[in-house]
């Protein structure tokens, strides 16, 4: 699936592009029975909502469930991330989002970018986000916000935060994935955006797709209604654009070192 110069020029100037309905109900009921597996997991790649035992992200699963390793490669993900980076890619991070419904903490608001560089050593922005709606994202569970045009900001340089920010026994890098993020945004430069720039909430159908910019200021709010909005989120890395070495190694599941580029498969099955 390619992106036609004006959704291209849409997302270089927004930031963030939204296109309805790519993937089939079916496809998407197909993926969906995959995940009460991929939440019951006992693993460090499960990430729990603090203080309870609702699931708030899984990442890695491309490289341990076969359903989502075929996404990972699907076109419709793949050949959008290529345009963008102008390159060929590498899947960087692959993670499902799950929103609970009731019980769905808040995303901060921040910049992704900033972690990747300052924790992984990623050289240039020159990644995509492309993610995937497993629910129906509407605006009362807790949808994504974004501050369209901030990307243009480049990095917003944050004060050095405290070495770890993590729970007592928890691992450092829980501070990157958690309700209380590393690199969040104050409010007082949240606010300074939005009265420049405006603040928007992408909406649509499951099996829409969200290509969105690494240094697009986002966040999402708490999930306090009754619908779930579980998402999937791929990011590709340029492979010209690898992290460099002497930073602390996050784990793999978290940030891979498989920079084998990602060869698009056209759909035709069924996940």
């Amino acid at each position: 699936m390619k992106l036609s110069h004006e959704q291209l020029r849409r997302y270089r100037e927004d930031g963030f592009l939204l296109l309805p309905e790519v993937f089939s109900s079916l496809e998407i009921a197909s993926l969906k029975t995959g995940l009460p597996a991929l939440f019951a997991q006992d693993t460090a790649a499960c990430v729990k909502e603090a203080h309870s035992a609702t699931v708030r992200s899984v990442y890695g699963s491309h490289r341990t469930h076969e359903s989502f390793r075929r996404l990972s490669e699907d076109a419709r993900l793949v050949e959008p991330a290529i345009q963008i980076v102008g390159s060929d890619v590498y899947i960087y991070q692959f993670k499902t989002n799950a929103k609970a419904a009731f019980a769905g903490d808040v995303w901060e608001w921040h910049q992704d970018y900033i972690f990747w560089r300052d924790e992984d050593g990623m050289p240039a922005p020159r990644v995509a986000n492309v993610a995937l709606f497993l629910d129906e994202v509407n605006e009362f569970n807790g949808p994504m916000f974004f501050i369209p045009g901030s990307h243009q900001q480049g990095v917003i340089e944050i004060a050095a935060p405290p070495s770890s920010m993590a729970q007592p026994g928890e691992p450092a890098w829980m501070s990157n994935v958690s309700a209380k993020l590393k690199y969040a945004l104050d409010r007082d430069m949240v606010a300074t955006l939005c009265r420049r720039y405006g603040i928007v909430c992408p909406k649509g159908p499951a099996g829409s797709v969200l290509l969105f910019d690494s240094n697009v200021v986002h966040g999402s709010s708490n999930n306090i209604s009754p619908f779930d909005r579980v998402m999937v989120i791929a990011t590709y890395n340029s492979v010209h654009n690898t992290p460099g070495i002497g930073r602390t190694r996050r784990p793999d599941f978290l940030v891979s070192r498989d920079f084998e580029p990602v060869r698009p498969v056209q759909p035709a099955f069924v996940y």
